[in-house]
């Protein structure tokens, strides 16, 4: 029995959902959990996953389409079902084999390349050394190699690359590992040629090179324009001295041998602070306050096409390594657009962090339906007062915006007094 794959609704005001890229093609073997095909959504591109094992058929929906919430865009049909091509029944054999058939000089070569041999298909189910060399060669061809080596590279990053004529090894990626984002490549030039000389270039003129805006970037500013009118914003400052954060984050790095950053620190605080104060850790929908169970803490990351929040589920149950590993995982599907359904889902409270770009203090927009965001400036030494006396002492920014619908200014300053506690002295969290 087929298993209708459909378009799903990952937030709650979504209707609808456009196809960006299928990952697989009609006859293709798909293994459950496995990423079949990229799926635009109010807020970002993510990749859906197989929800059974077998062959994918009864495409729908193509690359562009906008398609309702709800509605079937494709099947995966037990390998049994249907006649399968050489190429499904090579890749078949491989996934019930447990691993790719492949001689061991085609593996030394692969592994040689950076290829993965589960890329490569061929008719008889086993990769040969001239395999990998063709299949590295037409990856050369394409510009999806360096030294030799296939280019790591986001789906959206060699999209605009090959649009634009441009060699994916040429460019610097600034992603996890050196991958290529998006961001990473240069837009397209406009060419303008002067009426007295049609053949020479000249400048083109001002607005002719206005960044293309897509639907994250759009429904973002509809999201926030959103949030900034019918939300009342209200803010609460405080200065606090990182004196002991500084030395908790020293003293956390040598202990767990993690690569924990402040950000990891202000997410671990932050979810104490919201486990005493449990009235921040709510929403406002439909008129009424929405109060969540979990601690699950979202957290502003800037990508090229706008500004999505993975979140950090159940963030009061982690340790401090495997909070920071999470955060790195999130930070790099974010960047990379490989975030998951789930990765975006059940957000009750945001942190946004400016301090990594030398921003002192700012107001952030509360991300709807949330009652709360906390804008984190920098680090610096400032002149504060230390019993009557000027003192020279790094402090840092805390702004937090609220949603006055769902939240007084008495609760908030409850809850920020409280997280400037734990951030002067995050020791008492091992109390």
């Amino acid at each position: 029995m087929p298993t209708n794959i459909i378009m799903p609704a990952l937030e709650l005001a979504q209707e609808t959902g456009k196809v960006v890229h299928w990952l697989k093609r009609p006859g293709d073997t798909v293994r459950k959990g496995e990423p079949i095909v990229e799926i635009e959504t109010d807020k970002i591109t993510v990749e859906i996953e197989a929800p059974a094992s077998g062959v994918l058929r009864d495409v729908t929906a193509q690359e562009g389409d906008v398609v309702p919430v709800g509605r079937t865009i494709a099947s995966a049909a037990a390998t049994g079902a249907i006649p399968m091509p050489p190429t499904a029944v090579s890749a078949a054999v491989s996934a019930a084999g447990g691993a790719v058939k492949a001689s061991p000089l085609a593996r030394k070569i692969a592994e040689q390349h950076g290829v993965d041999l589960a890329w490569i298909r061929t008719p008889s189910g086993r990769v040969e050394k001239a395999d990998v060399l063709a299949y590295v060669e037409s990856q050369k061809a394409t510009g999806n190699a360096r030294e030799g080596r296939l280019v790591a590279a986001s789906p959206k990053a060699r999209r605009l690359a090959a649009a634009r004529g441009l060699d994916l090894a040429a460019l610097r990626g600034t992603g996890p590992g050196g991958a290529v984002l998006a961001m990473d490549v240069p837009a397209a030039r406009v060419a303008a040629t002067s009426p007295a000389s049609p053949s020479a270039p000249r400048e083109a003129a001002p607005g002719l090179n206005a960044p293309s805006i897509g639907t994250v970037w759009r429904i973002m500013a509809e999201r926030m324009t959103t949030s900034w009118t019918t939300a009342p914003h209200f803010y609460l400052v405080r200065e606090v001295d990182v004196s002991r954060l500084v030395s908790w984050l020293d003293r956390a790095r040598k202990q767990t041998g993690a690569h924990i950053t402040y950000t990891d620190l202000l997410i671990k605080l932050v979810a104490a602070a919201l486990s005493r104060h449990p009235r921040v850790n709510a929403s406002w929908r439909d008129g009424a306050i929405a109060q969540h169970t979990d601690i699950n803490i979202g957290l502003a990351v800037a990508i090229d096409d706008g500004l999505v929040v993975p979140v950090i589920h159940r963030a009061d149950t982690l340790g401090l390594a495997e909070l920071a590993a999470r955060r790195e995982d999130a930070v790099g599907r974010a960047q990379t657009g490989k975030l998951r359904p789930a990765d975006i889902q059940g957000g009750g409270f945001t942190i946004s962090n400016l301090g990594m770009y030398g921003v002192d203090a700012f107001n952030a927009i509360v991300n709807p339906p949330q009652a709360a965001i906390l804008a984190v400036g920098r680090i610096a030494d400032r002149v504060v007062a230390r019993n009557g006396q000027p003192a020279v002492l790094p402090t840092m920014m805390l702004t937090l915006s609220c949603d006055h619908r769902a939240l007084d200014g008495a609760r908030g300053a409850q809850f920020l007094g409280a997280l400037a506690d734990l951030v002067e002295e995050p020791l008492a969290l091992l109390v």
